[in-house]
């Protein structure tokens, strides 16, 4: 008689602890003075004086004993290293991209790429881009436009492709720009700024007919393409059997290159590349590559870490490892609706994103309450998280008026093999404590801003009920 496989948990993950790094609590009242001292910008803070840290998943992750045990070998040679081949290997292995740039992090190879092949007045199309990737294309006088569908900004629509581009409009920019003027397009998998929501592989494959009919390229943000991919198994018919590393190969198969900050789904601390499908574009970001980020077979970075890359963009489309990832953040959105805190659904890769327009409606968009929410955040319980809003859309290039965001998001982003449940519980108890006083949650203003990605240095004060409170009072009571 067959035995059947009792009836345990399948959330149980797919590693091992081995190593531990302690974290410490502080105080309320240490908190205040803290972030007081900090400008009221999370980013100003020590990490020591953070209990758990979901500002970002890029780079904070855990890489794994495999990964660690690369770095032992690595070739510090300043051209022709081998551990440069082997990262070479797992891209074309993993991507189908025969030319390979390294750089220090994904905002290296967005440099790169836009040095390159952008100049003033040229439009890039995407879904929707990242921050950096937007500065970038701004910095050398260009315009990226975000051409997703309008559901996408329906924080409760279940669409479960909410980071597919608006192929309608795709085509009408297309067909209104100047010959030349649309150097490449962009996708971003998964989309960060809706939520990490993932892009349907039906919504690339007739992207890139589009944009191949009028002879643009497309290049693909793969920070979290491995997110993406499970989701396109999970999620769209015809692709439940097969396995990551095929769905991920027929998604680089409709692009000409991509952008990769392999700190994310490439499970490392530090490290990016550009890649490409045949040699004239990778030649023509080859001398941009040495000027900003290195030699053409470094980057930027140690063969050590070329190699822990190389083996973490394999580890990266395992499926254990994605269902455990997945699982947890999927687990995080759960616990906060149950509380009744309002999040964008459906839960997407990396995050879990609070709707901070729903959860504090009295304040404004101009004072920024994604931003405002993660100071409260911070104060009530030590969990830094980060605003994706109006204050990281930043100001119109031509007029330098603020824009405003079409969804007002405190992202909750989690590090990879990272953070135990008991951790998500924490966060759910703060935040749901949090929303039973939301009321009492003021605004906040800037005090102090930067030129550009204002949101990483800017300084701010909070705002008591549309009077500035002078730098005097907390964004929660005490």
């Amino acid at each position: 008689m067959a035995q059947r496989e009792p009836p345990y948990s399948d959330r149980a993950e797919p590693w091992r602890v081995k190593v531990v790094e302690p974290i410490r609590r502080t105080t309320r009242e240490a908190r205040e003075r803290l972030l007081k001292a900090a400008g009221y910008n999370l980013f100003a803070l020590k990490a020591e004086d953070v209990f758990v840290d979901l500002l970002t998943d890029s780079g904070v992750g855990a890489m794994s004993a495999d990964q660690w045990a690369g770095m032992m070998v690595g070739d510090e040679s300043y051209a022709g290293a081998r551990n440069f081949y082997s990262l070479q290997d797992s891209v074309r292995d993993v991507m189908g991209f025969g030319h390979v740039l390294p750089a220090h992090q994904g905002r290296g190879a967005e440099h790169v790429l836009c040095a390159a092949l952008l100049k003033r007045g040229d439009i890039v199309p995407s879904n929707a881009l990242f921050d950096t990737t937007r500065a970038h294309i701004e910095h050398v006088g260009a315009t990226g436009v975000d051409l997703l569908l309008e559901t996408a900004y329906d924080t409760k629509d279940e669409l479960p492709f909410k980071g597919d581009i608006d192929l309608a409009a795709l085509e009408a920019l297309l067909g209104r720009a100047k010959p030349g003027q649309v150097p490449f397009a962009v996708m971003t998998v998964t989309c960060n700024m809706t939520g990490g929501q993932p892009v349907s592989m039906q919504n690339v494959r007739e992207a890139s007919k589009l944009l191949g009919a009028h002879g643009v390229p497309l290049i693909i943000d793969a920070a979290r393409f491995a997110e993406n991919s499970w989701f396109v198994k999970e999620r769209e018919p015809g692709y439940e059997e097969r396995t990551i590393l095929e769905i991920a190969r027929v998604l680089f198969g409709y692009a000409a290159g991509c952008t990769m900050s392999a700190k994310k789904d490439g499970l490392v601390n530090i490290g990016g590349f550009l890649a490409f499908r045949d040699g004239e574009m990778y030649e023509k970001c080859l001398p941009f590559g040495i000027l900003f980020e290195g030699y053409a077979t470094y980057g930027g970075l140690a063969g050590r870490d070329l190699e822990a890359m190389a083996r973490g963009l394999r580890e990266g489309v395992d499926e254990a490892y994605l269902k455990s990832r997945t699982d947890q953040v999927r687990y995080l959105g759960e616990r906060l609706q149950a509380a009744g805190v309002p999040v964008l659904v459906p839960v997407g890769g990396h995050a879990v994103y609070v709707d901070a327009g729903r959860f504090l409606p009295h304040v404004p968009w101009y004072e920024f309450p994604g931003h405002a929410l993660a100071c409260a955040l911070y104060l009530e319980s030590g969990v830094r998280a980060v605003e994706i809003g109006s204050l990281m859309a930043a100001r119109d290039p031509e007029t330098h008026e603020n824009r405003q965001a079409r969804m007002e998001l405190m992202r909750l982003a989690l590090p990879r093999r990272m953070y135990t449940d008991n951790h998500i519980d924490y966060v759910v108890q703060a935040l749901a404590v949090l929303y039973a006083r939301r009321e009492e949650v003021a605004g906040v203003e800037l005090v102090r801003e930067a030129p550009v990605l204002r949101h990483f240095t800017s300084s701010f004060r909070p705002v008591l009920r549309g009077k500035s409170a002078g730098g005097s009072a907390s964004p929660v009571p005490s």
